[in-house]
Formats: C-alpha cells, structure tokens, sequence
C-alpha cells in the first residue's frame, strides 16, 4: 500500500500546529466506490477541497484515476478549517500519482488555495506557517503573492508558485522559480500633526503621557471638542515597532488576512472600530474564533469612540485583555489565546444630547440623564483607565490663535526619549512599559519619596482608591518622571497622576 505525505499546518490562534496530509489510493473493490473522501474532521470549506482539486488537476491536464481515494488529515482530533488545504491536498494525489518523487514532497509543507483554473491564490496564515516550517526544517510552498510574507520567516527555502503547473515543472526541474524577497510595507503616509489642534493644553499634555507609558486614556467632552482630533494623533507620537514586535503585530494580521502583498511594516496598529461592533467583532471568537479588534491592535492603539453607545457587555468582554494582556476565546473543543497588549483610547460625551455643561442646549432631562448615561460603563472597566480627563469646547477666541510651538515632531521626541528609558529598565524581563509593570518590580521602580508617598496614601482614603488605581497612580507618576529624566519619582509626580485619576462627573 502507497501513501504520499505532505504537512501543512492548523491554525489554533496565531500558534500553527503540523497537519500530515496522507494521500491513499486503491481499487474501487469489494464494495468500495470509486471518488475522493476527506477525512479528519475537516470542515465545509476543507470537504469542497475535492471540486476545486479535481478541477485545477484537470486545468493541467491530468485527471483523477477511477479509484478510491482517501484523504487523511493527521492528527484526526485537531479541526481542520480554511480553503489553505487545497495545495497540499493536491500535491499529495500528484504524488501517489507517479507525477511528483515521493520522498521529495515528504519533506515538504504547503499551504494555498487552489483555482478551477490551476492558479494558486494567496490566503491568510502564511507567516505563522512559514515560520513553523522553518521550525521543522521543511521546503515552504506557497502562492506567490503569499512569497514575500514567508521570506520574512528567515533561512527558509520557498518555492512560491503562481499556479499548480509552474509548481510542477519547478519541482521536476524544467523551470526555475525565483525565490521570494521580504517586502517592507509603504510607510510614507503624513500622519495628522498635533500641531492643527489649538487649546485642549490639560488634554495634549495626557496624550503625551499616555503615548510615553503605554497608558489607558478616557476624554469626555462636549460634541466638536476635538476627542477623536486628538486620538488620531497619538500614532503620530508612539515610537515604531522594533523587529520583535513588528514580527508578532504582523502574525496576528496575517492569520486575519490584513497584510497587504505581504509587507510588513513598523508602524503601530490604529484599530476604530464602530460602536456597533459585536462582542466577536471586539474581542474575538464567531464560529472560526477568529482575532477581534483588540488582537488587531496589539502593540497599538485600540480607540472606542462614543464608548457609552457600545453594548456593555461588550465594553466588560475588554477587562480581561486590558488586564492580562491576551483575549482568551473558550469553545467546547478548544481554548484559544490571541495576544491583545493594547494601549486603550476612549472618548464620550457628558451626556446623550452631548451638552451637559451648556445650560441653552442640554436638554429638559439634565443632569439626570448625565448619570444614566454614564452608568453604561462599569466600574471595575473604568478603574483600568490611567487617565481621565475632561476636554471642555473650544472657543471661537481659540480658534484664531496661531499654530502652538509644538508639534507631533517635537512631542514624539520626548516620548521617545522616555521609552528608551523604560526598554533599559525593563531590559530582561517580560516588561515594554510602565503600563505594564505590576507587583514587587512596580513597588522598586515607582515608590515614591517620603512626601509622595504621604500625598498617595491620604489619596487612596479620599478618592476610595481600589489596589488596581493605587498601582495606576503609581505607573502614571513613574512615567512623569521618566519624562523629566528623574530617577525617583516624586510628590509632583504623583499630584499630577492623581489629578488623572478620578473622572469628575458632573451631577
């Protein structure tokens, strides 16, 4: 008995998991019938594998022979999904076939869809598997449009293909395929300058500092007050992705089919996602478990705006990756984990109608509909945001003023200046800013001095402070020193951390 193996790969979150493609072929014997079964819990789009393969076999030429044939996909109780099976299926009956030398192809692991006409098209996922492949020391055959996202893998041999036919004839040695080349992304897009916003100094002065920590940030304000201008310059302030980095945003973004020609790039994620986003939409999960906005923006920015109109459920499905740093989707079969460190970025308005503070335009329900409005967001979602602040309306004297001194330029430089601070401190542990550190290595690199302390102490009684908030003032002030180049953090420090701390509602 003949059996031709070729891997490819499962996808169990970004983690990729070795699949055995086992190819049988036997006579249409002893109540056997002739045709081609897929076996190994596949899923629909894995079970229309056999049209497609029929097809583009018959594209170049060859037919299926009238027999049984088998298709297992090893190991049997892993779920199979995804239309990436197509190429290795194909591979593996060319090789039972007599068409491709067997031991060659067994130490080969494909992945890509296939067309009725024989092309080979790209699909997510290429550069988990690359990367995987290179783990086991396997040829890497893929689309070639997928070629320049496995390159990025490193010391991989790639045969990326156009179609099943080129495919061919590079593996038999009649025509030569080029090996693929890293491509980087085309990063020249002007980012929005901060220096376009006038006014809002308490709210540029947050930005920064949540740009410099990696802290959580809340704006409330009035409709027109710049919210959202103000968010979308914060990308333009955060330092670009290091190579490490830029490897995990871009597996995340290839399992969900977002890298473009397979480039990477070093800028950071900027995820909007519309208020009516689902709690699959948000966080992740829906029948493939596939990695939701918060995943989408790891190492980036998450921006909820108008956060009071999102399903509340929803908004509490986030305070475990705020929390961990991961989104942890559960099902019956399997548990899934997707990195989701993300700096969170959120704006509302005081009330419904939006003008609370304006006694001619809030509406006949005020204040009154300012507290249930605001009730939409929980408690223990807002203790996780370092800082609150209010962003009052801009005035038509504001808007006449010149340019402020400062732009992103300027600001970005000190951000900049107090990561780099932060990536020595951190250097060794699992740590990439203050946002993150917790526990006894919080309490040594921001306890504060003696008068700090005092003022943080009364703080927790007055402001009914929770163990969480206590740590958040503690990580804001060691970022406002950071930004002053101080090594200690002083009572300044946490007086102006504090000030971020409580969101005054007004009732």
């Amino acid at each position: 008995m003949t059996v031709a193996h070729i891997s490819t790969v499962a996808f169990v979150g970004i983690e990729a998991r070795e699949v055995d493609v086992q190819v049988h072929m036997a006579n249409a014997s002893g109540g056997l019938k002739e045709g081609m079964s897929i076996v190994g819990l596949a899923d629909k789009a894995v079970a229309e594998s056999r049209e497609r393969v029929r097809a583009a076999l018959h594209a170049v030429g060859l037919a299926l022979p009238s027999k049984r044939i088998t298709v297992n996909l090893s190991p049997a109780d892993l779920p199979k999904e995804g239309s990436h099976y197509d190429l290795p299926i194909a591979l593996g009956l060319l090789t039972v076939m007599g068409v491709l030398p067997m031991p060659e192809m067994a130490s080969h692991m494909a992945l890509g869809e296939l067309s009725l006409d024989g092309a080979i098209i790209p699909v997510a996922g290429v550069l988990p598997a690359a990367i995987k492949a290179l783990e086991l020391e396997r040829t890497f055959v893929c689309p070639q449009d997928s070629g320049p996202e496995a390159a990025w893998a490193g010391g991989l041999e790639i045969i990326a293909a156009p179609s099943l036919v080129a495919l061919i004839n590079h593996v038999k040695g009649v025509q030569v395929l080029s090996p693929p080349v890293a491509k980087l992304a085309d990063e020249t897009i002007t980012v929005p300058d901060l220096r376009d916003v006038k006014g809002q100094e308490t709210a540029k002065r947050a930005l920064e500092i949540a740009a410099a920590g990696g802290h959580n940030l809340l704006m409330l304000g009035p409709p027109g007050a710049g919210k959202s201008m103000l968010a979308a310059r914060l990308p333009g302030l955060l330092p670009q992705l290091d190579a490490r980095e830029a490897l995990e945003v871009s597996m995340i973004q290839s399992l969900a089919g977002e890298l473009k020609n397979g480039a990477i790039g070093r800028r950071r994620p900027f995820r909007n996602p519309h208020h009516s986003a689902s709690m699959a939409a948000l966080v992740g999960g829906g029948i493939r478990a596939k990695p939701g906005e918060v995943s989408l923006a790891h190492l980036g920015v998450l921006f909820l705006d108008e956060l009071p109109e999102f399903q509340r459920q929803v908004l509490d499905s986030l305070r475990q990756p705020l929390e961990t740093g991961e989104t942890l989707v559960a099902r019956a079969n399997a548990h899934i984990r997707y990195p989701s460190r993300v700096q969170l970025v959120a704006a509302m308005n005081p009330c419904r109608c939006g003008y609370l503070s304006d006694a001619e335009r809030a509406c006949s329900r005020a204040p009154k509909c300012a507290s249930e409005y605001q009730s939409k967001l929980s408690g223990p979602l807002i203790d996780r945001i370092d800082l609150h602040v209010d962003v009052s309306a801009v005035s038509a004297q504001d808007l006449t003023l010149p340019p402020p001194a400062e732009g992103t330029a300027e600001v970005a430089a000190r951000v900049a200046a107090a990561r780099d601070i932060q990536r020595k401190r951190y250097d060794g542990v699992p740590i990439r800013t203050n946002a993150e550190a917790d526990g006894e290595f919080l309490e040594s690199v921001a306890r504060p001095d003696e008068a700090g302390m005092a003022l943080l102490t009364k703080a927790v009684d007055a402001l009914k402070l929770s163990a969480r908030g206590y740590h958040r003032v503690m990580r804001v002030a060691r970022t406002l020193a950071d930004l002053e180049n101080q090594d200690g953090v002083k009572r300044p420090h946490i007086a102006e951390a504090l000030s971020y701390r409580r969101l005054q509602i007004t009732n």
